[in-house]
């Protein structure tokens, strides 16, 4: 991934920062964003000292036409191309459906589903015009079969599979390759919030502790929680001239 320009959306903690660092790891030029400047800052300093890399952090709400309007200007601007998009922006948001008020549900479908859309829909033309380029839209095994309370999540995270195979089809024949990834249970900065909220109620219990916990209590067969690393690296394959057959 030498030289190659890539944007990852939501790159501040958790999985996004895992996947620029991975991304970085491999020589990619590297453009972050998220809403918390601060904390996307300090994103930055930790990936460039793991990695040495190139890592360009741009606060920006994806939300907001503007802001992706003028994230994508400053990529474009300055390293003429853009290859790879992560669509990685997102939170848990899961509920009964009738607790689910309207605003709600368009909060959670603009912030997993729009801003992907958006986010695309600008990085198409270059990439084909470039020749290419990988689209990896995150995504969670709910949006295949959602479970309880479960809702507005399980919509949103459907649609952006289906918008997968969409996009995949529409521009196979510009080889730009789009894929998903259905995360599992990873540790995360969601995952650790609630560990937090988890110990107020139960002060004796330990990260490890909550991390064995949630493995057996979501049934993963592998018995732990995975690494954001884990799922970093599987990206960035996906992103990658090894996955050359892959949409």
């Amino acid at each position: 991934l030498k030289n190659k320009v890539a944007l990852v959306t939501g790159g501040s903690d958790g999985i996004g920062k895992a996947v620029a660092t991975s991304l970085s790891t491999e020589g990619a030029k590297v453009f972050i964003c998220a809403r918390r400047a601060k904390i996307l800052e300090t994103a930055s300093v930790d990936i460039k000292k793991s990695t040495g890399g190139e890592i360009m952090p741009i606060p920006a709400d994806v939300t907001n036409p503007d802001h992706l309007k003028s994230l994508f200007d400053t990529i474009i601007s300055t390293q003429g191309r853009i290859d790879i998009l992560v669509n990685n922006a997102g939170t848990s948001s899961a509920s009964y459906f009738q607790n689910v008020t309207d605003d709600a549900w368009h909060a959670d479908l603009d912030l997993k589903l729009f801003a992907a859309i958006r986010c695309s829909r600008i990085a198409i033309p270059h990439m084909k015009i470039q020749g290419g380029g990988r689209i990896i839209n995150i995504t969670t095994p709910s949006g295949k079969t959602p479970g309880q309370s479960s809702v507005p999540t399980s919509v949103s995270r459907a649609a952006g599979i289906a918008l997968t195979k969409a996009l995949s089809k529409d521009y196979a024949a510009d080889n730009i390759l789009v894929n998903t990834v259905c995360i599992g249970l990873i540790k995360s900065g969601q995952t650790h919030r609630r560990y937090d909220l988890r110990k107020k109620s139960d002060p004796a219990l330990t990260l490890d502790g909550f991390w064995a916990k949630l493995a057996n209590e979501r049934g993963v067969p592998l018995g732990r929680v995975g690494e954001s690393q884990e799922a970093g690296d599987v990206i960035t394959f996906l992103a990658s001239e090894r996955a050359s057959y892959l949409t």
